[in-house]
């Protein structure tokens, strides 16, 4: 039975109660308004198909936000400074647009705008557009977030997850920089001139394993097996596939490795993560070298292993670290133009 109750500020509070059913209630500005609303729930209920949107009405995506980052994310977001550094970004960029928005205004129009606003923001705005496969990631972080509210906080979201219902931004193109002979050898010199002593043997070390940025920086001197040429990455929460594993050392890593200051323990390169990008990103610069990152020496030490042509993809996977093999096709090209060349 619906109950009505004119409250201070003017407006009409209607509540159904019915046995089975939690207690239902909700503001109008009139009664009218009130009444109406109250019978349509009645309805749904005669019928059976009531769902109670109420906490989706109370709640605010900040709230959500705040309990996603209090319970969910300790738990699954606890792996990597990159990986923490990665979801707190787009949390605050969610936060910022639909911070004040309750979830049951949350659909699919109010995400497409979202999208395209990040993507070419309107007149005005000082923010910059961002790129494709950034927006793409945001938004799959907003369907996590409002996935939590439906799985784990009970919160009946009336249309579903919004994120489903809408074209996804492209996750782009994987990047194909190489440096010219030139190049290398003018960026090899501008990193043996830095500052930064690190540099240059990390340079090498990066182009001759194939190792991530975050592999090479926590490799340990008690982990540096010269006799087995080998390099072992043992701490699972700063590996991005969190699976410790042997990095093969060609002759030339192991000739980098025993000119570097030599400790019993500790790490091999003891320098931050962003003083080490710097001082790279600085040398290319002053090597005149643009559009050039610290991941592409990854993408350059798999190129240099498929064109020599003795090397299956599995044998670079073992190399890289690749969980699977989907990553290397990109590379099949380049031992398809050895076995050309071996046909005659």
């Amino acid at each position: 039975m619906a109950q009505f109750e004119q409250r201070e500020s003017g407006g009409w509070q209607a509540r159904v109660r019915r046995r089975g059913y939690p207690t239902t209630s909700k503001t109008f500005r009139t009664k009218a308004e009130a009444e109406t609303w109250a019978r349509s729930i009645e309805t749904e209920m005669d019928k059976g198909a009531f769902v109670s949107v109420s906490d989706a009405e109370r709640t605010t995506f900040r709230d959500l936000l705040k309990r996603f980052r209090e319970e969910f994310a300790p738990m699954h977001y606890r792996k990597r400074d990159d990986e923490k550094e990665a979801w707190r970004f787009q949390c605050a960029r969610l936060e910022d647009f639909f911070g004040d928005y309750s979830l049951i205004a949350i659909d699919q129009k109010l995400v497409a705008r979202f999208r395209d606003e990040r993507l070419k923001p309107p007149g005005g705005n000082s923010r910059k557009p961002v790129g494709e496969a950034t927006v793409r990631k945001e938004i799959f972080m907003l369907s996590k977030i409002l996935g939590f509210a439906q799985t784990e906080c009970g919160i009946v979201l009336p249309r579903g997850n919004p994120v489903d219902k809408i074209r996804k931004p492209s996750d782009g193109r994987s990047r194909d920089r190489r440096l010219t002979a030139e190049e290398w050898q003018r960026l090899e010199e501008e990193c043996r001139k830095s500052r930064n002593h690190l540099l240059a043997p990390a340079l090498t070390i990066a182009v001759e394993t194939a190792m991530r940025q975050g592999e090479l920086l926590q490799l340990q001197w008690q982990h540096f097996d010269k006799k087995r040429r080998l390099a072992l990455l043992l701490n699972p929460k700063k590996l991005k596939n969190e699976e410790p594993r042997a990095v093969p050392l060609s002759s030339r890593a192991i000739e980098v490795l025993e000119k570097l200051p030599r400790a019993l323990s500790g790490p091999i390169f003891p320098v931050e993560r962003l003083t080490l990008y710097h001082a790279f990103i600085a040398a290319a610069k002053r090597a005149g070298i643009e559009d050039y990152t610290w991941h592409d020496l990854r993408h350059e030490a798999l190129s240099r292993l498929a064109e020599r042509g003795d090397f299956s993809v599995l044998e670079m996977a073992a190399v890289s670290g690749h969980k699977t093999l989907q990553m290397l096709k990109r590379y099949t090209h380049l031992q398809a133009e050895n076995l050309a060349r071996k046909l005659g």
